[in-house]
């Protein structure tokens, strides 16, 4: 099994309610990265922006975002993972915002958002998810979250012995939070013994919230790998290193102690 693992995450500046501008944004900036990534990630939403229109502005399970997802997963020979809001029937709160991970094959999991954030509107209109879950990846285990999971550390928790390696996390973590944001993907890592990578969004949104982004690879001691430039849309690399996370673990293992 491969011992590392290349990282690529894309600080977005979403074009608000615009599904076909922000695909094509994210198109144009993995596209230099060729097959040298093994996991590329996008910010929550990263094809609407966090809008007050989630629920109307929702696909079926497979429908335009989810064939995108899977022509990168394909073209990049990589996972692709994000989120967009997903209709799953036909009742009140049917919608749910739902990460995906697509493999280049086109099959694909999902985890759907357990914290829906209760001071907007996505509290009221979205479903919550009620299902933790932990996938692999050319052999590395990974937990999926999604932005106000990230202050929930009991949902977060590791097992003993530690059942995933690295936790991803996609949001649109407002520029007037940065500094919590930065402190719990960091203490995330420490507390589980693992990589997290948080991609969070830039600009301002369509009801002018700014947004900083912030969004880092953290390692299992909670010391970045690589960070975004606050403010500014890019992407960035990180290369993870499953020996020397076991090593670490091997030497230090907290996790005999959890709770």
């Amino acid at each position: 099994m491969p011992a590392k693992l290349n990282i690529a995450f894309y600080q977005q500046d979403i074009a608000w309610e615009q599904p076909v501008a922000n695909r094509t944004m994210v198109e144009e900036a993995f596209a230099p990265l060729g097959t040298q990534a093994d996991v590329l990630i996008v910010p929550e939403t990263f094809n609407t922006g966090f809008s007050d229109n989630m629920a109307a502005m929702a696909e079926p399970p497979e429908g335009e975002t989810y064939r995108f997802a899977c022509s990168m997963a394909q073209r990049h020979n990589a996972l692709f993972v994000g989120t967009w809001t997903v209709k799953t029937g036909d009742g009140p709160k049917s919608v749910v915002n739902r990460l995906h991970w697509v493999r280049p094959d086109g099959t694909y999991g999902y985890y759907d958002k357990a914290h829906t954030f209760r001071m907007s509107s996505e509290a009221s209109q979205l479903a919550r998810g009620t299902r933790r879950e932990v996938f692999e990846w050319r052999g590395w285990r990974i937990k999926p979250a999604v932005c106000y999971d990230l202050r929930f550390p009991k949902w977060l928790r590791n097992a003993n012995p530690p059942d995933y390696d690295l936790l991803l996390l996609c949001a649109n973590w407002p520029a007037s939070r940065h500094e919590a944001w930065s402190t719990l993907l960091r203490a995330r890592a420490i507390e589980n013994l693992c990589y997290v990578v948080g991609v969070n969004r830039v600009g301002t949104d369509g009801v002018d919230i700014p947004y900083a982004g912030y969004s880092a690879a953290v390692d299992y001691k909670g010391l970045d790998i690589a960070c975004c430039t606050p403010g500014k849309a890019e992407v960035q690399t990180a290369l993870l290193d499953r020996d020397a996370l076991e090593t670490f673990r091997q030497h230090w293992p907290f996790f005999l102690d959890f709770d």
